[in-house]
């Protein structure tokens, strides 16, 4: 054959994959996103039940006191028993200590130059200034949660 007669055609192309089906290893990453957000979206339900639950066990311990004192003392012993999930031995401080044990890791001392000041000598007093309590069952349930939630 010459040259002349050489019927010569362009190289085609093959056609572009198609993007479906994805290959396999999309397929993996598809199933390791979705395992992640089934296992975060547990611990997330988790964590919200443990939560409430921790929440109605304060409350509810809180309104079974008649008084105030009372109430002061259900609180403090709320807060012994979330203060042995930071420390072992934190149940048996006294006094400052106690209420300084209270403050640690807040920004500002609520316990022992604040409202909590009621934690340590409320439970012996007769009568408990309503706005002195609300303020302390606020910051004593934000610190029992605090610690039994983490």
């Amino acid at each position: 054959m010459q040259a002349a007669e050489l019927v010569l055609r362009d190289v085609h192309l093959p056609a572009a994959p198609s993007w479906w089906p994805p290959a396999p290893g999309w397929w993996w990453i598809l199933g390791a996103l979705c395992l992640l957000a089934v296992v975060g979206l547990g611990r997330a339900w988790w964590n919200r039940r443990r939560r409430l639950a921790m929440q109605r066990l304060f409350d509810e311990a809180v309104a079974a006191a008649h008084t105030a004192p009372e109430r002061i003392a259900a609180m403090s012993g709320l807060l012994r028993r979330a203060s042995r999930r930071r420390d072992a031995r934190a149940d048996r401080l006294q006094g400052d200590d106690w209420l300084r044990f209270l403050d640690r890791g807040l920004e500002t001392p609520v316990f022992l130059a604040g409202p909590g000041r009621l934690l340590a000598e409320g439970g012996f007093r007769r009568e408990v200034d309503p706005a002195e309590y609300e303020a302390l069952a606020r910051i004593a349930r934000q610190r029992f949660l605090d610690w039994m939630t983490r």
